[in-house]
């Protein structure tokens, strides 16, 4: 089917909930998407930081067309030979000890609020009120289901579906004083983006960071740590908040994490994750074998010497580039981020300069309407970030003129 014909039945059968590019992807290689048609995109969005590898990455496909594995599925009251030793590797990485097994990020999320509220239960039973509040920063971003939305902070996301889950406070971003002011003995727990993604990729300041762990620890509530787009080396450390010195009580990682099939984890501390027993949490996909298997191999990859090193390299060189481009380009406010994950905030709306550069074969992704998102492959080389910048050059210099005869018109 072509891209007209397959645009025009899902218009007919789905229900509208995105906004496509019109592009027909039917392969990929390394960090480029190919169309229907035969035409080359450059991908700086990577699926969304989940294309950390690139595509068809010879190790990945090796798993995938290995005939020797017949099973799929077996349900989790069965055991299988990769689900143990991935939560293994993952507690080993994040300084834990247990690992549950979702499919995505937004239901490891609802599982760690669930987590949170019975580990507070299980510990503080004997207390005349309830610990069931769960801070969340403003400007966050954590899901779409009732849970995770609930400590979304735009209102856009949220207001369509109220009433959501109940007990959800909202502590200003990097404000340590309101952050001190926000803590009472009914706090279960903090959730925090160590890097707030789909809010702008805002770093969180270390001061505010250290400072959410240690109140945690002292009122004895949970200090959860959301990496599902920041973490598995998409900053040049295996996880941002390691960057910081920090040991969470719980970690969430998803996206990247299988390689492009769903799995999400939460990671969580021996007494916290003692607070889940059988049938209190569960899922019917989370863990399967051939995510597992492909999540062991996308760990190895990461951890081989020089791989988290060459991600700091092109990401430090990749902000010069922006930074210089910034500097150039007055439509350009602001470049901020870590390792691979950066962004530019423009002065005006940039739907437009991602049309643009899809139309000069740059796939961009334009967050919060004026940010322009990079979350390419963490293979990304300096001559990748040479391609991009020649292509926004000449579409963020003619923005610039034209605002620029805006201002003088006004």
């Amino acid at each position: 089917m072509t891209l007209e014909e397959i645009s025009n039945l899902e218009k007919r059968v789905l229900i509208p909930t995105y906004e496509r590019m019109p592009i027909l992807a039917v392969r990929g290689e390394g960090c480029y998407l190919y169309d229907d048609r035969g035409r080359r995109y450059l991908d700086f969005f990577g699926g969304l930081a989940v294309s950390s590898l690139g595509y068809a990455h010879p190790e990945i496909l090796a798993i995938v067309r290995d005939d020797s594995e017949t099973l799929l599925h077996v349900s989790n009251l069965i055991y299988h030979r990769y689900q143990a030793p991935l939560a293994e590797k993952l507690a080993g990485l994040a300084g834990l000890e247990r690992v549950f097994f979702g499919n995505s990020g937004t239901e490891v999320t609802e599982g760690a609020i669930k987590l949170a509220r019975a580990y507070a239960r299980r510990r503080h039973y004997a207390e005349p009120f309830e610990r069931y509040e769960l801070l969340a920063v403003e400007n966050s971003f954590h899901g779409r289901t009732l849970g995770a939305l609930a400590a979304t902070w735009p209102e856009k996301y949220r207001r369509p579906f109220e009433p959501l889950v109940p007990g959800v406070r909202f502590v200003r971003l990097n404000d340590v004083a309101h952050l001190r002011e926000s803590f009472t003995r009914r706090v279960a727990a903090l959730i925090v983006e160590t890097i707030q993604g789909e809010g702008g990729v805002i770093p969180v300041g270390a001061e505010f960071l250290r400072t959410a762990a240690e109140l945690c620890r002292a009122h004895d509530a949970l200090f959860i740590c959301d990496e599902i787009q920041c973490g598995l080396g998409r900053t040049g450390f295996l996880f941002e908040f390691q960057r910081h010195g920090l040991k969470p009580d719980v970690v969430l990682v998803a996206k990247s994490l299988a390689a492009g099939l769903p799995l999400g984890a939460i990671i969580a501390r021996e007494a916290v994750a003692e607070a889940f027993s059988p049938g209190l949490h569960g899922t019917t996909f989370g863990g399967g074998l051939l995510q597992c298997r492909l999540a062991l191999k996308v760990l190895e990859i990461i951890e081989r010497p020089g791989f988290l090193k060459h991600v700091r390299e092109v990401g430090a060189y990749f902000r010069l580039q922006l930074e210089k481009l910034r500097q150039e380009c007055p439509v350009v406010r602001q470049v901020r981020g870590e390792g691979l994950m950066l962004a530019a905030e423009l002065a005006v709306p940039g739907k437009e300069v991602v049309r643009r550069a899809l139309e000069a074969g740059v796939v961009l992704n334009c967050t919060q309407e004026r940010v322009l998102r990079f979350l390419p492959p963490l293979i990304l080389g300096r001559h990748h970030v040479d391609e991009l910048i020649s292509t926004l050059k000449p579409i963020l210099a003619a923005l610039s003129v034209d605002q620029q005869a805006q201002e003088v018109h006004a």
